[in-house]
C-alpha cells in the first residue's frame, strides 16, 4: 500500500525558507509526485511535481522561489521553499500518481493523482 509522510514545514518570518520531504513506501516503479497546498476558506492548489525523468514543474506565481526536488534512490520528494510570504501559509500535501500517469500530465489537477499524505503546515507571518 502506498504510503507518504510529509515532514518540515512549521513556523517562520517573512522573507525566510522552509523546506519539506516526502518519504514515499509501499510502492515500486517510478510515478509523477508533486505538491499541493490549501490554505484555509480556499481551494487547494497545485504547487509543483516532478515527473519519472526529474523534470520539475511549478506554478507560474510560485517560480524563482519553489524548487521540487527528488531523490529517487531514498523514494523522498522534497520542496524547498525560498522567500516565503504571508499568503503562502496554507497545509502542504504530498502526492503520488500511479505508474500510468508518471509523466506528470495535468499535475495541477488534484485528481491526477491517486496517493496523497496528511499534509504538513506552513505558517508565515508578517
Amino acid at each position: 500500500q502506498v504510503q507518504l509522510v510529509e515532514s518540515g514545514g512549521g513556523s517562520v518570518q517573512a522573507g525566510g525558507s522552509l523546506s519539506l520531504s516526502c518519504a514515499a513506501t509501499g510502492y515500486t516503479g517510478t510515478r509523477c509526485m508533486g505538491w499541493f497546498r490549501q490554505a484555509p476558506g480556499k481551494e487547494r492548489e497545485g504547487v509543483a511535481a516532478i515527473d519519472r525523468d526529474g523534470r520539475p514543474r511549478c506554478a507560474d506565481s510560485l517560480k524563482g522561489r519553489f524548487t521540487i526536488s527528488k531523490d529517487s534512490a531514498k523514494n523522498t520528494l522534497y520542496l524547498q521553499m525560498n522567500g516565503l510570504k504571508p499568503e503562502d501559509t496554507a497545509m502542504y500535501y504530498c502526492a503520488a500518481t500511479t505508474i500510468s500517469r508518471s509523466s506528470c500530465g495535468s499535475w495541477y489537477l488534484g485528481s491526477t493523482f491517486a496517493y496523497w499524505g496528511q499534509g504538513a503546515q506552513v505558517t508565515v507571518s508578517s
